[in-house]
């Protein structure tokens, strides 16, 4: 029987990625993203994001902006 993954889509069951959820593109652009950042600009990618906060998830970037802001 196959698992059921976020949003009803069927997650991986080969070896390497067995269960595994990908993460978000690097040349994902900020204004692509379901709710942008509104720190950095809308052509900025997500990779340099990542670089400027040292987080990989889009919300871990997003939680450390916040905090940076303050």
């Amino acid at each position: 029987m196959k698992e059921l993954g976020l949003d009803g889509r069927d997650r991986d069951q080969a070896v390497p990625k067995k269960g595994e959820i990908q993460q978000k593109r690097g040349d994902t652009l900020n204004k692509n993203l379901p709710k942008p950042i509104s720190q950095f600009r809308a052509d900025t990618k997500l990779e340099t994001m990542r670089q400027a906060t040292g987080d990989t998830s889009v919300e871990k970037v997003r939680q450390a902006v916040a905090k940076m802001r303050k």
